[in-house]
């Protein structure tokens, strides 16, 4: 098995919109993705252990909201941690701009990096039953 703090996935892909109802509506409509008030889900297994089932979030965010910032980017790609305080120990100790804000939730912990042009990336460790 591998050492702990890697990216598993991607968690979800999030981006911005002037108006976010009508490209909701498009979505749906022109590509058949089922977007629902918090987007949508896409569920799949994990290569390592097809016994574990996560998921892929997909959603568009009002081009007002904050959730980015400070990224310069209208668009924000997740990744799923199998350990995040592993992760972000690795990422600090190979220079890696980090967030220092973290939020813990009934469906994962949450903490958020930073690339070399700014744009924030946003890491998930989802409860520990979905990893097992």
């Amino acid at each position: 098995m591998a050492e702990p703090g890697r990216i598993i996935g991607v968690g979800g892909v999030f981006f911005k919109s002037a108006d976010k109802a009508k490209l909701d509506a498009w979505y749906k409509d022109k590509l058949g993705i089922p977007v629902g008030e918090y987007g949508a889900t896409f569920p799949w297994r994990s290569a390592d252990d097809p016994n574990v089932e996560h998921l892929t979030a997909w959603n568009i965010f009002k081009k007002e909201s904050d959730y980015f910032d400070p990224s310069p980017a209208p668009y924000m790609i997740n990744y799923i941690v199998d350990d995040l305080d592993a992760f972000l120990e690795k990422a600090a100790a190979k220079g890696v701009r980090i967030d220092p804000k973290r939020e813990n939730a009934d469906y994962g912990r949450f903490a958020w990096i930073f690339d070399l042009d700014g744009n924030k990336i946003e890491l998930w460790q989802p409860p520990a039953p979905a990893l097992k």
